[in-house]
């Protein structure tokens, strides 16, 4: 498995993946950065950087995630979330098929081992409230104004 570093906005984005795809892409709030990229990842950090600079609104990436068949299912649905959009748990639970699944499928969004290529960041609650985030709510709420098609001061 490669791993590569970089720094983006809100923290150090960790890549790990192979010839297979990338596997898992996460935060780290300590920075760390990659001397050479490794060739299996330089895509995936040339994606990154034109997503954070305003460039890229979708990701065209070979992806390997390990989880279960319904977190796969579930990961599925999320990468159908446009840019610039957001839905409910309870809107994504139904999209699945299964309103009484809300638990499971908030609890494999949170599993999503593929940090903004899968956007689980575009989930929020019935209500409009931004919830749960591994990477932290502070990083959600960045993520949701950079993809906000009305730039304004503060979206939360």
């Amino acid at each position: 498995m490669e791993v590569a570093y970089i720094q983006t906005p809100i923290g150090t984005a960790k890549l790990e993946g192979d010839v297979h795809g990338l596997s898992s892409v996460s935060v780290l709030d300590n920075k760390k950065t990659s001397g050479t990229i490794p060739d299996d990842l330089k895509d995936a950090v040339r994606q990154f950087q034109e997503y954070f600079k305003g460039d890229r609104t979708v990701f065209n990436l070979k992806l390997n995630p390990t989880g279960t068949d319904f977190q796969k299912k579930v990961w599925d649905a999320l990468l159908k979330i446009p840019f610039g959009k957001t839905i409910s748990y309870l809107e994504l639970s139904k999209q699945l098929g299964d309103v009484k699944a809300i638990r499971a499928v908030a609890s494999a969004n949170g599993k999503n081992p593929l940090w903004i290529v899968v956007p689980c960041h575009r989930v929020i609650g019935t209500n409009g409230d931004l919830t749960g985030y591994a990477g932290g709510l502070h990083r959600k709420k960045w993520l949701l104004e950079h993809e906000s098609p009305a730039k304004q001061t503060t979206l939360f």
